[in-house]
């Protein structure tokens, strides 16, 4: 006897072995063996085959018109084997009864499955969703298979170019527009990626990396709502100081300044001046609620994206001409040994007297000029020859605090390599908006380590270390950055912990003098406040307490936000690089080898797989030509063409191994911001 029997919404047929009361054991045709339970056996019967019942009833399934068999059918509920008596006769065949079985279990949208074989008819109105379903399914369907030919053809239907970056980035894998390009990648054997750029969907590569960034990093677009800044309540003493920030032009977020009291009297002052929006930005107000969201300002070669919106920063910007409210780090030092007296914190505001700008005046403000009381340049701009005397004391205070911290690094730090600058040339009444992509771009060097670039990164690091301790002393968190040592692999961690900096050579670092453009600099601003104005009392009353879970989920956002950022700054400042070689027509480059068969050119930031370089040692001076590059794939190889150096002169040839990290981890270096420190290769703050 064989039996026809579902199991796991499938049919299938065989022979019985053995019955039991509430069970059968079957051999199917593949000679498998399974127990069915008898509540699941719909049809005995001797005779045709199983396979040949199950193939025959297949094909009467298709000859029944569903509509007929539905006003056949009862209203209440019944039997397949009812059903097809009523439909064909009242003799009606095996076949005919299997047929009508697997035809009403087809169609769930006419007739409902009630188990075990039996059915009920659905209402007429949900006949009608569903074929209204069914249609809608068969048009997009269609729909679909044309655009997958239209892109197959080289050509990108509408709707898909409208949903282009949500595709690519962040895809609904139920869209069709997503389906479509799926299927059109299948049939071409092509990379979606690929795909699109041949059927013209990418028509800016700019755009297409601006746009992914956005998605992925602000998908509700990085506009600010209407807000004021709140106007700083407290009554703060005027500083009897003048004090000038050193940043580059395009700098707007101005958080730090500089003064010095004392000069020739044997103990002097210096002031590092913090613009102060913690005093009247307190957590959990709406702009803390905008800067928590964004975490940091995010830099591009031609553009930014503030943390802030503009008006309020340019309401705590340390601008020249104003008493500006901040907070204040004094130390007293000894002006023949520069060893360190004392430190003091205070909250006040502090007169800006000059907004200088380094890369207007590094060519001025150089070592001869700093050290040599009788070097002159042809001109010195205003207001450098009253700040000369200051200048110069600042930079002697620089090279030993840099000297000292390299004491305790155990190594000096030594920069091979320049950073660079970019400028895109815009188009009058451009300036401040997005680029598009096409602009010329000039490229210009600037090497690590200039004088006003080491004045403002060593007093930086003098306040944050000094803070990060005293913060640690008084017993209040803070957010630090930490690397326990400078072996290869050991990464920059950040934490709520005071550990020690063994990139930089400090017991303690705190981010804190950056709160315009860093949402950790904002939060350590407040516990350092609460310092200042209750001494030994700060924990109990500072905004985070000891083990604040709040801290912690900053420091996650922080971290995941800030790698993002500088991620696409360092792939903007590659694109644009590629740009530059496009612009000027570069063919061949000079470059030098840095590891297995990759080279760092020697005049602009580009980094590059090379073929023809194996073996060549690390430092070796090439001649390669370029291949073709890709915009959107930011790829791009080479091919020496000669060695340039004698082997004997590069064999021994010192490297700084504090860069190698910074050579694996991305395209191209990520240029140093010149109010942060450089915290050995591996942690370079973006600007």
């Amino acid at each position: 006897m064989f039996v026809l029997f579902e199991e796991a919404g499938k049919f299938m047929a065989g022979r019985v072995l053995s019955e039991a009361e509430a069970s059968a054991q079957v051999e199917l045709d593949s000679g498998k063996r399974v127990k069915v339970k008898g509540a699941n056996i719909l049809i005995k019967f001797e005779k045709p085959a199983p396979a040949e019942l199950m193939a025959a009833a297949q094909t009467q399934a298709q000859a029944i018109e569903l509509d007929m068999a539905y006003e056949f059918a009862p209203d209440t509920e019944f039997g397949f084997a009812d059903l097809a008596k009523d439909y064909f006769s009242a003799n009606a065949t095996l076949t005919e009864q299997a047929g009508m079985l697997f035809k009403l279990f087809d169609t769930p949208h006419y007739f409902r499955r009630a188990g075990k074989g039996r059915f009920k008819k659905a209402p007429a109105d949900i006949i009608a969703q569903a074929l209204a379903a069914i249609e809608k399914k068969r048009v997009i369907a269609e729909q679909i298979a044309q655009w997958a030919i239209d892109l197959g053809a080289g050509t990108c239907p509408e709707p898909i170019k409208e949903q282009l970056y949500k595709i690519l980035f962040k895809p609904d894998k139920n869209a069709p527009e997503y389906k479509a390009v799926v299927e059109a990648s299948r049939a071409t054997h092509t990379a979606p990626l690929e795909l699109l750029q041949k059927a013209g969907a990418i028509a800016s590569p700019y755009q297409f990396h601006w746009k992914r960034f956005l998605l992925e990093n602000f998908p509700k677009g990085t506009g600010f709502p209407s807000i004021a800044a709140p106007a700083i309540a407290d009554a703060l003493p005027l500083a009897p100081v003048q004090a000038y920030s050193i940043d580059d032009s395009q700098t707007t977020e101005i958080d730090d300044a500089l003064s010095l009291q004392g000069l020739g009297s044997g103990t002097v002052t210096i002031g590092v001046h913090i613009a102060a929006p913690g005093l009247a930005v307190q957590p959990g107000s709406p702009i803390d609620v905008l800067g928590r969201a964004r975490l940091s300002t995010v830099y591009m070669p031609g553009y930014k994206v503030t943390m802030l919106p503009d008006d309020v920063v340019q309401t705590y910007t340390l601008q020249e001409g104003r008493d500006c409210p901040a907070l204040s780090l004094y130390v007293t030092l000894d002006e023949a040994t520069l060893e360190i007296k004392a430190s003091e914190t205070k909250l006040e505001r502090v007169p800006i007297a000059h907004n200088l700008r380094h890369d207007q005046l590094d060519a001025v403000v150089t070592e001869p000029w700093l050290l040599d009381p009788t070097f002159e340049h042809e001109t010195t701009p205003q207001p450098l020859p009253t700040l000369r005397e200051q200048l110069s004391f600042l930079y002697r205070l620089a090279r030993d605090l840099k000297a000292k911290r390299e004491v305790v690094r155990g190594k000096p730090e030594t920069f091979n390599r320049p950073d660079y600058n970019f400028r895109l040339v815009r188009e009058a009444g451009a300036q401040g908006t997005e680029p598009q992509g096409h602009e010329e771009v000039q490229i210009s060097i600037r090497q690590r380590g200039a004088p006003l670039d080491l004045i403002v990164a060593e007093a930086m690091i003098l306040a944050n270390s000094t803070w990060g301790s005293w913060m640690a002393e008084m017993g209040v968190p803070a957010i630090y950055r930490s690397q326990a040592s400078l072996a290869p692999g050991v990464k920059v961690r950040m934490g709520t912990k005071a550990l020690p900096h063994a990139g930089i050579g400090v017991k303690s670092y705190a981010w804190a003098t950056s709160p315009l453009r860093r949402y950790t600099d904002l939060v350590n601003q407040w516990q350092i406040m609460a310092c200042a104005r209750h001494g030994k009392t700060a924990a109990l009353v500072a905004p985070f307490k000891p083990k604040d879970a709040e801290l912690f989920a900053i420091i996650s956002a922080f971290d995941t936000a800030y790698s993002a950022y500088n991620g696409y700054q360092g792939a903007m400042e590659r694109f644009w690089t590629m740009r530059y070689v496009q612009q000027h027509g570069i063919t061949e480059l000079v470059a030098t080898v840095f590891k297995e068969n990759m080279v760092r050119a020697d005049d602009i930031p580009l980094v590059l797989p090379v073929m023809g370089a194996q073996g060549l040692p690390r430092n070796a001076k090439v001649r390669i030509k370029l291949g073709e590059m890709d915009l959107i794939t930011l790829d791009v190889h080479g091919t020496v063409v000669e060695r340039l150096d004698v082997p004997a002169e590069t064999s021994n040839a010192e490297v700084d191994e504090s860069e190698d990290e910074d050579d694996v981890a991305g395209p191209i270096a990520i240029a140093v911001d010149v109010n942060e420190a450089p915290e050995g290769g591996s942690d370079n703050s973006a600007s």
